[in-house]
């Protein structure tokens, strides 16, 4: 399940009704993640820019990956402005075996950070500036490829 929100992500919401509809699939584990916006450089938070076409589809490629291992994968990103101290990305795994479930969110949360196409920008004075030396090139897409 990927979710899209139009600013900061509603935490408690999100993750209890993650919660709600995985509690009797007979999962051992849930394991989320929760990334926070952190008040550092002068930035009033971030904003985000996505490219949904290419975010689906990769979600959908590690979502066979889960699968494949009788684990699901849920995320929820921001979309737009958000400030400090608010969540801007969520995600969670759930899988019967919790060494799966662990190794999963690692991996995913790792290669979401290189390699979800979703722009970053810092907020400086009521000002989006793109985060340029916190972001990474995407392979094989468009302006933003990095060479093989």
């Amino acid at each position: 399940m990927l979710e899209l929100h139009d600013g900061s992500l509603h935490v408690k919401h999100i993750l209890a009704s993650w919660y709600d509809q995985i509690s009797d699939k007979n999962y051992g584990a849930f394991i989320p993640f929760v990334g926070i916006v952190r008040d550092e450089d002068g930035i009033e938070g971030l904003s985000f820019d996505i490219y949904e076409p290419i975010l689906k589809s990769w979600f959908d490629a590690w979502q066979t990956k889960a699968k494949a291992q009788n684990a699901t994968l849920l995320m929820a990103h921001s979309r737009g402005d958000v400030p400090n101290h608010t969540s801007s990305y969520i995600a969670a795994v759930v899988s019967p075996k919790r060494k799966v479930a662990l190794k999963m969110i690692n991996d995913f949360v790792e290669d979401f950070k290189a390699n979800a196409p979703i722009w970053k920008y810092d907020l400086i004075d009521g000002k989006r500036i793109y985060a340029k030396e916190r972001s990474h090139l995407l392979q094989g897409h468009g302006l933003l490829k990095a060479d093989a």
